[in-house]
C-alpha cells in the first residue's frame, strides 16, 4: 500500500514536469507558429494529463490516510497497553489530564506527520529534483540565476525550524496542563461546589489558558514573520528570472515558449519552497509529540514478570513476610523489617494509626509494589519469581475507595470473571445482600451505574465491590476497611456474607471495628512501620483479650476508636 502511494506521487511529479513542456510547445509551435491544430492537440494533452494527475492525487489521499490511520491505531493500542502495564508507582505521580492529552492530541499530530506531511516532504524533494533538472536542460543560465535565491530560502527555513521546535514543545506541554486542569475540575466537581471554590477554579483555569494563549501568539507571530519573508524572497527570484529571461527572448537567445515553460517550472519550484515553513512546523510539532509519546512507551514498569517467572498454580493461601522493608518513591520507609506468617484459612486483622503501614502490607501481597528489602511469599514461593497474573488470580480485593466502571451493574460484578453466568452473578449479589436492591431497579442487572458509581450510595457501592470479590472466589481475600461506608444494619448483613466468603480462605483485613478484631485468628498492631504487638487466637483467650492485657498501643486504640464502634453496634442490635 505504501509503495503504491509513492508510485502515485512519482506519477504526479511526472505530470508536473510534462505539463510545462506541452505549454511551451503550444506557445512556440501553436500560437507563434500559427497552428490552431497544435494548440487544440496541446490542450487535449493538458486535459488528459490533468485527469491522470487528479486520479493520482485521489489515490495518494486514500492511501496516505489509511497508512497514517493505521499508525495512529497501533500507537493508541500500544500507549494504552503500556499504561496498563506500568506499575502503581508511575500512576501515583502521573496526572490523568497529561496522559489524556498524550493519548489523543499527540498521537493525532504523529498521525498527520506519518500521513500527508511525510508524503508531502518526499514529494517536495522529488519535485524539486525533477524540476531543477528540467530547468537546467531548458536554460542553464536562467537556472543558475534561480538558484542564487535558494540558499536564503533554505537558511531561513532551518532558522525557523530551530526556533519553532522548542516553542512547539512548550505548546504541547501547556496544552497538557490545561487538559489536566479541566480533567481535575470535572472529576472534582462535587467538591468544588461543596466548598464554593468555583471562582478560584475558574481563575486557575484562566491563568493556564492565558499562558497557552501567550505561547500560541508567539507562535503566530513567528509564522507571520516567516511567511512574508519567504514570499518576498520567492518574489525577488521570480522578478529576476522574468527580467533576465525577457531580455534573452528579445535578443533571440530563448524562444517565448521556453521562457513560459521555464516560468511554469519556477512556479512549481517556488511553491514547495514557500511551504517549507509549514512542513518544518508540522515536523516540529510531530517530533515534540513523539518525544512525549515515546517517553511513556520507553518507560519500564518497576513491577513486571521476571524472565524465568512461572505460574503460581493453585495455592493453599499461606502468606509470609520475611523482614520486609518498603518505601514509596522519594519517601521515608513505610515498613521496616516486618515479619509475620498467616496460615491457610486464617484471618489476619491489621490495626494501627494513619501511616502505620497497613495499606502498604495489603499492597505488597498482590505485588502492586515490590519491597526494597526482604521477601513476600505465598505457599513458600517468592511472588517476585511468579507471574503477576497467576499471583493476582489467587487474590480478591475489596478496596476502601470502591471503584466502579461506567457500565452495567452485572458487568461491574463480573469484572473479575467476565464469563460468569447470570445465575452466578445473582448468587454473588445475594451473598453480598445487594440482589434485592438490584432487581428493584427498572433495568435490574442491566442498569448503568454511571461514571465512578455516583448514582449509588456508599453502602451500595461497597456491597457491589464485595459481590465482585465473592464471584471471583479467590483463595486469598484482602479487605481494606470493607464496611467503613455502611450503617450498622448493612454492616451486619455484609459481615454475614463475608463470614461465608472467608470460610477456609486466608483473609487479610484492615480492621476498624471491634467485631472484626474479635473474629480474627491473628492480629497485628502496627506503629510507624513496625509491628508493635501481635497476638494469635488460643483456646482460652482471643487476640483482643491478649492485646488489651499486653499492648499499651492496642489499649489506646481500643479506648479511642474501637470502644465507640462497639457501643454503637450493641445499641443497634438492642434497637433491632
Amino acid at each position: 500500500m505504501v509503495s503504491g502511494e509513492y508510485l502515485a506521487g512519482f506519477a504526479i511529479n511526472a505530470t508536473n514536469i510534462w505539463m510545462p513542456i506541452i505549454i511551451g510547445g503550444m506557445v512556440d509551435d501553436g500560437i507563434r507558429g500559427g497552428s490552431p491544430r497544435t494548440v487544440l492537440s496541446g490542450a487535449a494533452m493538458l486535459l488528459a494529463v490533468a485527469l491522470a494527475r487528479g486520479v493520482c492525487i485521489y489515490l495518494t489521499g486514500i492511501w496516505t490516510g489509511k497508512s497514517s490511520q493505521g499508525v495512529a491505531f497501533d500507537l493508541r493500542n500500544e500507549f494504552h497497553e503500556k499504561l496498563q502495564a506500568l506499575s502503581f508507582s508511575f500512576h501515583d505521580e502521573a496526572e490523568t489530564g497529561q496522559l489524556l492529552s498524550r493519548s489523543y492530541q499527540d498521537i493525532e499530530r504523529i498521525r498527520f506527520l506519518t500521513g500527508r506531511a511525510v508524503f508531502n516532504i518526499v514529494n517536495m524533494v522529488v519535485q524539486v529534483a525533477g524540476v531543477s533538472v528540467s530547468m537546467f536542460l531548458l536554460s542553464p543560465r536562467l537556472a543558475l540565476l534561480t538558484f542564487t535565491v535558494f540558499p536564503f530560502l533554505i537558511v531561513g527555513g532551518l532558522a525557523f525550524g530551530r526556533r519553532f521546535r522548542p516553542l512547539s514543545m512548550q505548546i504541547r506541554e501547556q496544552d497538557s496542563v490545561l487538559t489536566a486542569r479541566l480533567e481535575q475540575n470535572l472529576r472534582g466537581a462535587r467538591i468544588v461546589k461543596a466548598f464554593a471554590r468555583e471562582e478560584w477554579e475558574i481563575d486557575q483555569f484562566d491563568v493556564a489558558n492565558r499562558t497557552l494563549l501567550g505561547i500560541q501568539r508567539q507562535e503566530a507571530r513567528m509564522r507571520s514573520l516567516f511567511g512574508p519573508a519567504m514570499q518576498l524572497l520567492a518574489g525577488a527570484g521570480t522578478l529576476m528570472v522574468l527580467s533576465f529571461g525577457g531580455s534573452l527572448v528579445i535578443e533571440g537567445v530563448l524562444t517565448l515558449g521556453v521562457l513560459v515553460a521555464f516560468m511554469t517550472y519556477l512556479t512549481q519550484l517556488l511553491m514547495p519552497m514557500r511551504r517549507i515553513g509549514w512542513m518544518i512546523s508540522a515536523v516540529a510539532q510531530a517530533s515534540a509529540s513523539a518525544e512525549r509519546i515515546f517517553e511513556i512507551l520507553d518507560r519500564q514498569s518497576e513491577i513486571q514478570d521476571a524472565p524465568d517467572a512461572e505460574p503460581l498454580g493453585e495455592v493453599e493461601g499461606r502468606i509470609k513476610f520475611e523482614t520486609v522493608s518498603f518505601a514509596y518513591a522519594r519517601s521515608k520507609r513505610i515498613l521496616d523489617r516486618v515479619s509475620f506468617t498467616v496460615e491457610p484459612g486464617e484471618r489476619l486483622a491489621l490495626l494501627g494509626g494513619t501511616g502505620s503501614g497497613k495499606s502498604s502490607i495489603i499492597n505488597l501481597i498482590p505485588r502492586f509494589y515490590d519491597p526494597i528489602e526482604g521477601r513476600v511469599l505465598i505457599d513458600g514461593t517468592d511472588i517476585s519469581t511468579a507471574t503477576l497474573k497467576s499471583v493476582r488470580d489467587q487474590i480478591g480485593i475489596v478496596l476502601q475507595d470502591t471503584v466502579l466502571f461506567a457500565s452495567s451493574i452485572g458487568e461491574n460484578i463480573a469484572f473479575g470473571r467476565p464469563h460468569a453466568t447470570r445465575a452466578e452473578i445473582e448468587a454473588a449479589a445475594s451473598a453480598a445482600h445487594i440482589h434485592e436492591f438490584i432487581i428493584s431497579l427498572p433495568d435490574g442487572y442491566d442498569a448503568r451505574v454511571g461514571e465512578k458509581g455516583v448514582t449509588l450510595s456508599g453502602g451500595q457501592k461497597q456491597r457491589l465491590s464485595i459481590a465482585r470479590a465473592i464471584l471471583k472466589n479467590p483463595r486469598i481475600l484482602i479487605l481494606d476497611d470493607a464496611t467503613s461506608s455502611v450503617d450498622t444494619d448493612t454492616e451486619r448483613q455484609i459481615q454475614q456474607a463475608l463470614e461465608r466468603l472467608m470460610e477456609s480462605r486466608t483473609s487479610v483485613i484492615i480492621a476498624q471495628r471491634l467485631s472484626t478484631i474479635r473474629a480474627a485468628d491473628h492480629v497485628l498492631v502496627l506503629d510507624r512501620g513496625c509491628i508493635d504487638a501481635s497476638a494469635h487466637r488460643t483456646g482460652s483467650e482471643s487476640p483482643h483479650e491478649q492485646l488489651l492485657r499486653t499492648s499499651g498501643t492496642y489499649a489506646e486504640i481500643f479506648a479511642r476508636q474501637l470502644r465507640a464502634h462497639s457501643t454503637k453496634a450493641v445499641e443497634a442490635e438492642d434497637g433491632a
